[in-house]
This record gives C-alpha cells, sequence and structure tokens, in this order.
C-alpha cells in the first residue's frame, strides 16, 4: 500500500496530540517520576502505548464514554490473542492512553488485577466492571463468545474452557 503524504500529517499531529496528552497527564496525576518505565535519565518517564478498544470507531468512542463516566473498569481478551501477536499479558502497574475513534487521546489507565481464567469462569463482578451491554452473564457471553468465533484466526476454535484474560483499570487522568 502506497501511504500518501496527508497520511504522514495525521500520524505526525495524532502523535504531537497524544505527547501533549501525556505530558499534561504526568503533571496533573503526578506521576514524575514513574517508577513503571524510565528514559535515558530517571527524570525522563517513557510515554505509555497508546491504544483504543474495539474495532470501530463507535467501539472504541463508547469505550471512552464509559470509561470517563466510570462505569467501565475493566476489559477481557482471548488469551490466545497475546500469544499470536507475540506479546506479553498485561502487567499490574503498566500504564495505557485510551484513544477515541478518531485517534484522540482521552485517558490514562493503569493495570490494577489480571487474572486468566475458563471462559465458563467469568463471573458477574468482572461483567459489571466492563460496564458494557444490560450487565448480565449470559449476555457478555454471547456477545464475547460471538466476537472470539469472529476473530478466531489463529487456527484455535472458541471453547467453553478456552483462557481468557481479564483485566482490570483505573483512571489516572483526565
Amino acid at each position: 500500500m502506497q501511504v500518501e503524504e496527508g497520511q504522514h500529517l495525521l500520524e505526525d499531529a495524532q502523535g504531537e496530540k497524544i505527547e501533549a496528552f501525556w505530558e499534561e497527564a504526568k503533571l496533573r496525576a503526578m506521576l514524575n517520576p514513574v517508577p513503571v518505565v524510565f528514559g535515558p535519565n530517571a527524570g525522563d518517564s517513557l510515554r505509555p502505548p497508546a491504544w483504543a478498544f474495539g474495532t470501530s470507531a463507535e467501539e472504541a468512542d463508547l469505550a471512552v464514554q464509559l470509561i470517563l463516566q466510570g462505569k467501565k473498569t475493566a476489559t477481557a481478551a482471548a488469551a490466545w490473542d497475546y500469544e499470536l501477536a507475540g506479546t506479553d499479558l498485561p502487567q499490574v502497574g503498566a500504564m495505557g492512553i485510551v484513544l477515541d475513534g478518531v485517534g484522540d487521546p482521552r485517558a490514562l489507565v493503569v493495570t490494577t488485577q489480571v487474572r486468566v481464567v475458563r471462559f465458563d469462569e467469568v463471573d458477574a463482578e468482572h461483567v459489571r466492571a466492563e460496564g458494557e451491554g444490560d450487565g448480565a452473564v449470559s449476555s457478555w457471553k454471547r456477545t464475547r463468545r460471538r466476537e472470539f468465533v469472529d476473530q478466531a484466526v489463529h487456527g484455535r476454535d472458541f471453547a467453553e474452557d478456552m483462557p481468557v484474560v481479564l483485566e482490570r483499570f483505573r483512571v489516572l487522568f483526565p
């Protein structure tokens, strides 16, 4: 795919917005020095990764809205997705910048708990913490089952006993 010059400008602008958000978040959340990730100098903290929830702009916007309202403090993913991507599971204390549907930074969050459970063992407490839908475990499982089936491109089919990573987080800023 050929990258247009305008795309580079957009990426640069988004990078600048994210960096400005990070600088403000560090000050307002009193994060310097950050004990988790340091840059070349002990006083320079590295910006945490920026990412969006969901697979569409609408899903990202809804997640941001729920996070900022304090209704969403958890998320879940198939453990196999981390393996496929070659990434580690989330770590307690790790921070992230949550982006909205257009890629603007909206919240700085920190992971507070990580558990790996079987899909059929996801409990009502976690479902409520995700803050989506009607809050019923049966609805959560129906929705997630469909998502996990649709995203099962890694050669592993959905199963009731598949490992699921349950992550809890809290907002540090705003």
